[in-house]
This record gives C-alpha cells, structure tokens and sequence, in this order.
C-alpha cells in the first residue's frame, strides 16, 4: 500500500528511528547518537536506525546491526564565528540549502517513527525547519530534542536560541525533551523562556552509559589515558602533559595519548618528536573508534571536559583530571565544576590553579587518593540508556495499545 508522498504504508512494519546530528565540529554529536542508536536496537532487535550526521570521520566509525549513517556535507567554524563548507568550492547558504533537502528527502523516504534531534532544535542555520514541517504535517511522527546536561551559561543560550527562533521550534514542533544528565547537576535550559507546558515535557534520562565495544587488549598497566576528545582545540592540554613528563623524569605511571583526529597535522607533528624523546614514557595514537577500551585499562584519567569524555570517566569509575576549555562556550566547564563540588573528579582551572607542569605533575601524582566516581552515592547517574530506550518503547506504542495497559 502506499501513503502519502509515495512512502510505504508504516502500520505494519518494524519501528524506524532516525537521529539528527549536525555535526560541524568533533566528535560529541556522532558519538551520542551512536549510543543512543546501538542501545534502542539492542532494546529492540526489530527496530532499525539512521543517522544523519555531518561529522567528517562518520565513516571511520563501525555501527552495530540494523545502524546506518547518511553523511551530509561538512561545514567547518572559522575563527571569526562564522561557518564554511568543508572543500565543496560551494558557499554556506548553498551547501546549508543542500544539507536541508538531503535531510528531508532521507524523512520522506525513510518515514521514521521517531526522529532524535541532537542538541540543536531548528538544526544547523535552520536546516530542519522543512522537514518539522513536514513531519508535524503528516503526523505520524513523534519529534524528540535531545539535550546535553549542559549548553552554554544562561545569558549567552538564551541570546543564542533567541536569534536562532529555536524557543519557538522547541514550543512548536516537540513532543518530548530528553535532557542527557540529571537536574543535580545542571538544568540546560536555566534562562530559557520555554512555557510551562514545555517544560513538563521534559524528562531527565542520566548520563549515556558506556560499554566495551570490543574485546581488544587494553596496553600493557599501569598507565594514565590522555585524552583531548576530538583533539581540535585539545593543543594546550596535550602540550602540558608532554611539558610535565619533560619536567619530571620519575613521573609514573606512563601516559597513553589519544591525539583526536581533529589535531592538525603539523602540531602533531611537533608533538610525536617529543613524544619519541620520552622514550616510551608517553605513547600515542592518533585517533582511537574503541577509546573505550583504553578507558577500561586506565588508572586514570587526563582529560578534557567534553560530555561523551565525562560519560566514560563515570561509566568506567575512573579517577579523573578535567582540565576544561573555556571558549567559545562554558559548557565544559560548568560541567567540571560542578561535577568537581559533587567530588566525581578534580579540576584545573588556569585562574585557580595556574596550568603549570608542576601542577599536572602533583594532578597526575595524586590521581590515586581520588574518590572514584561511583564512591559519591549519586543515584541515578548513569541511567540515560535505559530511559531512552523505556521512552522510544511507550512513544512506538499505538493508541489502542496505550489504552489497553
């Protein structure tokens, strides 16, 4: 049978969720909607997914069964704030126009149940608009945002999603809100003008669980994983660690640097030569799939504030240096800070603690006295994945089955 617009007729087939990620810089996007991907198909092994993603190294990834990807084209943040294609020799209104019509057509054909849009309600310089539409049109969709514990500090959110109409998509299109933390924590939307019946539907999963995807060795232990996330505004935090094993020849245990694949190439370059000098007390790869497994094998952890990165630390129970970055946003260090006064880890903060090697060195030596995470009772921390997945079940539910229950 067919519906309308052509599609397939959706009242008797398996359940179909698509994810929307933007993706213009990092890895933080991708990575989140393959774990939510991975554990609602797990959930549900009829259930399929796909996810619209415009992250350069999607297809450096694997996806678990009944996962695929569309990659959209890459834009990349100038110094300035402003955006550009990423090598199409197109402008960013025409490659942003592209963008749009491969997300609606990938709507149309794919026909979801479900569509999770990451983090961004109107999508990138207002690339989803069409498809809402559409989708709210056809109604037979249920519209999720997905937020991260925490955006940006409230006057700069709200300025942000006030010039970006993102309030009214939010109040229009969205039947559900799903905040990837706990209110302990941070409230995302603090300073949002959302209505009150928006906020009643918004839910608080916890942190996105963590879990080995393969069964690769970890390096030879003891060791310290370093980790800049995506690496591409990691330089400072990478060269710190570097300056302390310089400084200090007995400092142990040795370091396990993850560069990111977004490190340039010539700063790496800089970096493996003083790596090679250390002399085996501080290894390197330049980008991991299966960071996950050197997180298991860690003694603890040097890092960077990103929210897949803070997922790792609590869903591994690591002991845990956060040394965030505070521009272009607070995110990353709202999220240190108060995860630190919660004592889940320690931060480092240049106006605090000057980012000294004599600073990381005491950070690295005193990383076992730490707590680990999971010795600060905070319940309900890491329940995000099964929130998730209890929530696409109810919204899959037809009515006449809600009625019946």
């Amino acid at each position: 049978m067919q519906a309308r617009h052509g599609i397939s007729d959706t009242s008797a087939r398996d359940p179909r969720i698509m994810l929307y990620s933007h993706d213009t810089f990092g890895l933080g996007h991708l990575r989140r909607s393959r774990a939510l991907a991975a554990a609602i198909t797990d959930a549900d092994p009829r259930a399929s997914a796909l996810i619209l993603t415009g992250s350069p190294v999607a297809g450096r990834f694997t996806f678990p069964r009944r996962v695929d990807h569309v990659r959209l084209p890459g834009v990349t943040k100038l110094r300035d704030g402003s955006y550009a294609a990423r090598g199409m020799g197109m402008g960013i209104d025409e490659v942003t126009e592209l963008r749009s019509g491969l997300i609606r057509t990938s709507a149309r054909q794919y026909a979801p149940d479900i569509l999770i849009v990451d983090k961004e309600p109107t999508g990138f310089r207002g690339e989803l608009l069409p498809t809402l539409d559409m989708l709210q049109a056809e109604g037979r969709t249920k519209l999720v945002l997905g937020l991260r514990d925490v955006l940006d500090e409230p006057d700069v959110l709200a300025a942000e999603w006030d010039r970006k109409g993102a309030i009214a998509a939010t109040e229009r299109f969205y039947h559900e809100i799903w905040v990837y933390g706990v209110s302990s924590i941070y409230d995302p939307t603090e300073g949002l003008a959302l209505s009150p019946e928006t906020r009643a539907r918004m839910q608080w999963t916890g942190y996105l669980r963590r879990a080995l995807g393969s069964e690769d060795a970890p390096p030879e232990q003891p060791y310290v994983l370093i980790t800049p996330g995506g690496g591409g505004d990691g330089q400072a935090l990478v060269d710190l660690v570097l300056r302390a094993y310089e400084t200090d020849p007995t400092l142990e245990p040795r370091a396990v640097l993850v560069y990111g694949p977004f490190l340039s190439g010539d700063t790496r370059a800089e970096f493996e030569t003083r790596v090679a000098a250390l002399q085996g007390r501080v290894t390197a790869v330049g980008f991991e799939s299966q960071i996950e497994t050197l997180f298991a094998g860690a003694q603890g952890v040097v890092c960077m504030g990103g929210y897949n990165t803070f997922c790792e630390v609590l869903s591994f129970d690591k002991r845990a240096v956060i040394v965030p970055r505070t521009v272009p946003r607070l995110e990353q260090w709202l999220r240190a800070s108060r995860a630190e006064d919660l004592g889940l880890v320690r931060m480092l903060e240049e106006s605090r603690d000057g980012l000294t090697p004599q600073t990381m060195i005491r950070a690295i030596r005193e990383l076992p006295a730490q707590p680990l995470p999971s010795q600060m009772n905070a319940d309900g921390l890491l329940d995000g994945l099964d929130h998730v997945t209890r929530r696409v079940a109810a919204l899959l539910r037809t009515p006449s089955e809600q009625a019946a229950e």
